[in-house]
C-alpha cells in the first residue's frame, strides 16, 4: 500500500504547528505559563489565517484556472483580515507581553521561508 503524499499546504501547516508548540513550550519552561499564553496568541495569529488560506486553496483542486485564482485572492484577503483581527483582539488584553506574542508569530511565519528551501 503506497503512503499518501502530503501537500505543500499540509506540510507548512504541520511545520507551523510544531514550531508554535516548541515556542510555547520554551516560553512555558523559561518564563512560566503566564508568559506562554501570549506565545499561544502569537502562534494562533499565524496559524489560523494560514489554515483558512490553505482551506481556500485546497477546495478548488481540479477546477478551472479562473476559480483557482479567485480562491487564491479570496484566501489571501481573508488571511490578512484574520491576522489583523487576531492581533487587535490580542492587543486588547490588559498587561500583554509583546515579546512572546511577536516572537512566536515570527517563528511561525518563518516556516514559509524554509518551505521554499524544502521543495
Amino acid at each position: 500500500m503506497a503512503a499518501r503524499k502530503l501537500s505543500t499546504v499540509s506540510k507548512v501547516l504541520i511545520c507551523q504547528f510544531l514550531i508554535i508548540t516548541m515556542a510555547v513550550s520554551g516560553f512555558a519552561a523559561l518564563e512560566g505559563w503566564q508568559t506562554a499564553r501570549f506565545s499561544v496568541l502569537g502562534g494562533l495569529a499565524a496559524f489560523i489565517p494560514n489554515l483558512y488560506f490553505g482551506w481556500q486553496v485546497r477546495k478548488v483542486d481540479g477546477r478551472p484556472a479562473k476559480k483557482v485564482v479567485n480562491s487564491f485572492y479570496l484566501g489571501e484577503v481573508g488571511k490578512w483580515l484574520l491576522t489583523i483581527a487576531l492581533f487587535v483582539m490580542s492587543f486588547r488584553i490588559p498587561n500583554i507581553e509583546i515579546f512572546p506574542l511577536l516572537a512566536t508569530y515570527v517563528l511561525a511565519i518563518s516556516v514559509f521561508w524554509f518551505a521554499l528551501l524544502m521543495r
